[in-house]
């Protein structure tokens, strides 16, 4: 499931020419289309956090945190290529669980992997083990056969949420139409190709200096707001 970069492209087109606001070239579509993609993106998860705060058990608010879960999901990954137990995967955005021994790890703060580690009672074990994530990855620690603490160096995965792929409207560079072969669509829900075409009008209209341009971005974005309320 995607969003056809294309059909954005010429929507967002045909809206800004039927205004008579500008042309948006390929090359700032692009940068808006990944500006939007990612802005989208992002607010699935502020979105999440919100609603986890609301009291009740409201069907609605829960209904709403499945549909985003369901979107998150097209973004959900599980990498075996834990180098050496310690490289994440170069497009990570969120980590998610790390496995060890078919075990998920605790996460444990580096200021108190000391105290764990010296303590028999509170050690990690290959059925109970942790891991520590820093600025260079994941440590991944159980015990060896003779029951001594070591960091595990192979048979690590995790599950991750990976960043959206950058995406790109490509065209000939002599006839300047459109390159399906070398373009890159949105990897959003298909749900999100209306909210994708607002958001990138709104970040047109700033860039064109067309206030009108963005209020007709943000009206529609208000008005899908109402609907999806009522």
């Amino acid at each position: 499931m995607s969003v056809n970069i294309n059909t954005v492209y010429q929507a967002v087109l045909a809206v800004t020419n039927k205004e008579q606001r500008g042309y948006i070239t390929p090359q700032e579509f692009n940068y808006l289309a990944n500006q939007a993609q990612l802005d989208i993106f992002e607010q699935y998860f502020y979105d999440v956090n919100q609603f986890s705060r609301l009291p009740g058990n409201s069907t609605e608010y829960s209904d709403m945190v499945e549909i985003l879960d369901e979107k998150i999901s097209l973004f959900e990954k599980t990498s075996q290529s834990v180098t050496n137990g310690i490289t994440l995967p170069s497009d990570l955005y969120r980590l998610g669980s790390v496995i060890f021994n078919n075990a998920e790890a605790s996460q444990v703060k580096q200021k108190d992997w000391i105290y764990i580690k010296s303590s028999p009672l509170n050690q990690p074990t290959n059925d109970f083990p942790i891991f520590i994530k820093d600025e260079a990855g994941v440590k991944v620690y159980g015990k060896n056969v003779s029951g001594s603490v070591e960091q595990k160096t192979s048979g690590v995965t995790c599950n991750y949420v990976k960043q959206p792929a950058v995406v790109s409207w490509a065209y000939n560079a002599i006839t300047g139409t459109y390159d399906a072969s070398n373009s890159i669509n949105f990897e959003l829900h298909p749900s999100e190709e209306t909210e994708l075409i607002i958001k990138i009008l709104a970040l047109a209209g700033i860039i064109l200096k067309d206030n009108s341009l963005y209020g007709i971005a943000s009206g529609e974005d208000v008005k899908n707001t109402q609907q999806e309320k009522s």
